[in-house]
């Protein structure tokens, strides 16, 4: 069976091309990690798993994505709303916002994101480890001991349960031991410096029983008011092979059939297999840096282990919640100032819409929440959802400037809007995009005033600028927020035009020209008003507005002048105060720019100096601060797939209503190529550039239209008719599913 899976790989990877083989960007080791975070990961969107030793055993940490403590630690927010914050700040008596609503996060363990537990195999008698790879075509890990002993383990794609088998055991028995998370004990947290702070102890539940047979192990975790997980381990030896598969379930007792050597498919490899092929062959991409392919190759592998239809949305870690007795990372919660934005930006342009869609499916669920926290918070309808939310959609509180901001929703909403342009799925686009725009809009609206002709909002802020103090609010439009509204309205009246209501499009264009223009000096985008960036910090919010919002071009001249300005301002302040995430931001605010060559070095920083050696994003300069005066490690994943998103960028655009091909090719770049990227309206593209010339572009329709392309420098045909572009951007009407192809001349 594994040699025909290898051919069908093989015959898989020879077809997207490129002459680049998804093996080449494996992680191989020839040990098994020593924490945590340096783990292999395996994930399906809702199971995950982390393989790494811990003394004399091989541990593979358990989670489960929709594990959470949702007690509420927020105060009534019908009492202590928008107003009687701005009532505090205009008293300069604001120690009592911040005792009441930014203090909760940090005093009160809960709510946050739950680890399951830990599988544990006592490996001192099989010998050293040679060989620990994790194969990124088919999310199997891989381990090899001294001995001839092989391990193996994988999760399902779609089923939720994992596996693990040890190969060649001989006289050696290694059987599971289910390790259970301190929730009522007193083991310390240790100091891994992960930004956590708490012992999972703080949580104070009961424990539960262990209850073993002789190939099974089952534990029910009580958590809180009568919620439960349980995590259940079953397996069996076949001669010198032990086999074995494990879930974690919630509020359910869990289950996994009987493992037998007769059953065709005994531990669903051939469907997993066929999953993870389908999701590879989405698109591909060949560049010549090796840094930067292979950090992109495994960026897209953690994409396809944590989104999945049916599953939450991408929270900080995802299904790697941290196994250091301690709670995880600001409490692995939904971070919607910029944490799960970013995580989905790589899914559109690289035809991953199934996996943006989660996204989009777990805001929709939670929209009721959204709109009653908007009503007592805010006291107007519509949709705002907080910053800072748990899995049901529960306010956390935080730093209330972005826990608790006026256009956190309206951020959110570029997504449905996102999900709309890439698939142009007119079901989609009635049913949930063209209503959750036009309510965050209808919420926005509300919220604001007119004050001699100009729409105002009450208090403005820039995501963690001056931190939670009360200089970080702002009596007029942070460049953040108004590029946010300027966005949303101009989206609201785009989705009314369509939906053919042209009142409402006519209203949402009245209210986007009743905004101000940004405000911009010789330093180019200013933080707001009277605030210029006078340091370097780790947030690109005053630069929304050239991405990703977009609603900047730098072909435009007077665009061009602020955009230019902002980057010379941001590169005079340097990266000390920046994470991580910072650099794969920048990397896209550069290539919108055409500044490729800044815009790979970013990308190059970020995969040398900001990740884990199993590639995840640690936040800090792990290089001792060559780049960052953040050292530290704690893991979140929104700098990964905003690196990915950084690549896409630098091949393909969607911009003003065109699509641009090679748009950001650095100078040292010979050869590139692409397939099956995605661009707004539904438009696949692959393109070749070889000996630093596009030999060709080709374009299937989806769903048909009008196509404007920008194609690269040079005369193309198509059909073999020479093309007439109108300022460089050629148009043609498309049918559904028609192939166009432009070819370079000479």
């Amino acid at each position: 069976m594994k040699k025909i899976i290898a051919i069908l790989l093989f015959s898989f990877v020879y077809q997207i091309g490129f002459g680049q083989h998804l093996s080449a960007y494996n992680l191989r080791f020839n040990q098994l990690a020593g924490r945590w975070d340096e783990a292999m990961p395996l994930g399906n969107g809702m199971l995950g798993a982390l393989i790494w030793g811990k003394g004399d055993k091989l541990r593979l940490s358990l989670d489960r994505a929709d594990l959470w403590d949702e007690r509420q630690a927020m105060p009534d927010l019908n009492r202590y709303n928008f107003k009687w914050v701005q009532q505090q700040v205009d008293k300069k008596e604001y120690g009592i916002v911040q005792q009441t609503l930014d203090a909760p996060y940090d005093t009160k363990p809960y709510p946050t994101k739950l680890p399951a537990g830990a599988i544990e195999f006592n490996i001192s008698r099989l010998g050293k480890v040679i060989s620990n790879v994790l194969d990124i075509k088919t999310a199997l890990n891989t381990v090899k001991f001294e001995s001839g002993v092989v391990f193996n383990c994988y999760i399902h794609a779609t089923k939720n349960q994992g596996f693990f088998g040890f190969e060649n055991l001989k006289d050696t028995d290694v059987l599971p031991e289910l390790i259970v998370h301190n929730y009522a004990g007193n083991e310390k947290a240790t100091n891994d410096n992960t930004h956590a702070g708490q012992g999972l102890q703080k949580l104070g539940y009961a424990k539960g029983e262990v209850i073993k047979t002789a190939n099974t192990i089952r534990y029910r975790q009580p958590v809180y008011d009568g919620h439960f997980y349980e995590i259940l381990i079953r397996w069996t030896k076949m001669g010198n092979k032990l086999i074995g598969l494990w879930t974690v379930t919630k509020d359910a007792p869990a289950d996994i059939p009987a493992i037998s050597e007769k059953a065709k498919e005994p531990t669903g490899w051939d469907s997993h297999v066929k999953w993870w092929a389908e999701f590879w062959n989405k698109s591909s991409i060949s560049i010549p840096d090796e840094l930067v392919q292979r950090q992109y190759y495994l960026e897209q592998y953690k994409l396809g282990s944590v989104a999945r239809k049916g599953a939450p949305a991408i929270t900080l870690q995802a299904v790697w919640t941290a196994d250091n007795a301690s709670l995880p990372p600001w409490k692995g919660d939904f971070h919607n100032d910029l944490n799960t934005q970013l995580s989905y930006w790589p899914t559109y342009t690289s035809n991953h819409l199934a996996e943006g869609k989660t996204f989009t499916d777990w805001l929709w669920k939670v929209k009721g929440e959204s709109e009653k926290y908007t009503k007592a918070y805010f006291g107007v309808d519509g949709i705002n959802i907080p910053g800072v939310v748990t899995l049901s959609g529960y306010p956390m509180g935080g730093w209330i400037q972005y826990s608790q901001s006026p256009t956190v929703g309206a951020w959110c909403a570029q997504h449905f809007y996102w999900q709309w342009k890439y698939s142009m799925d007119p079901q989609f686009f009635k049913e949930q995009a063209y209503p959750y725009i036009t309510q965050s809009a209808k919420f926005l609206e509300g919220i604001t005033f007119l004050q001699n002709g100009v729409r105002k909002l009450p208090l403005s802020s820039s995501p963690e600028y001056n931190d939670n103090a009360i200089t970080a609010w702002f009596k007029e439009w942070s460049n953040f927020d108004l590029g946010l509204a300027k966005f949303l309205f101009k989206a609201a009246a785009e989705v009314s035009q369509v939906k053919g209501d042209k009142a409402g499009q006519e209203h949402w264009l009245t209210i986007l020209s009743q905004l101000p223009d940004f405000e911009t000096n010789e330093t180019g985008f200013a933080v707001a008003p009277g605030q210029n960036l006078t340091s370097s910090h780790r947030h690109m919010s005053p630069y929304m507005a050239i991405y990703p919002l977009a609603l900047l071009d730098v072909n435009r001249p007077e665009d061009k002048i602020r955009i230019i300005n902002s980057f010379k301002q941001l590169e005079a302040k340097g990266t000390k105060g920046w994470c991580g995430y910072s650099f794969s931001w920048m990397a896209c605010l550069y290539a919108r720019a055409y500044e490729a060559d800044k815009a790979i070095k970013q990308l190059q920083i970020f995969a040398s100096n900001f990740c884990s050696a199993n590639s995840f994003h640690l936040n800090g300069d792990q290089k001792g601060g060559q780049y960052s005066g953040f050292t530290y490690r704690p893991f979140t994943l929104e700098g990964n797939f905003a690196f990915a998103q950084g690549v896409n960028e630098l091949l393909l655009q969607s911009r003003g209503g065109y699509i641009e091909v090679f748009p950001s090719i650095p100078g040292n770049w010979s050869n590139c190529s692409f397939k099956n990227l995605r661009a707004e309206g539904a438009f696949l593209v692959s393109a070749t550039y070889k000996n630093g010339k596009a030999m060709y572009v080709r374009v299937v329709a989806e769903k048909g239209g009008r196509l404007n392309i920008k194609l690269p420098k040079g005369a193309f045909t198509l059909a073999g008719k020479k093309l007439k572009p109108q300022n460089n951007i050629v148009s043609v009407n498309t049918k559904a599913r028609q192939k166009l192809v432009f070819v370079a001349k000479g």
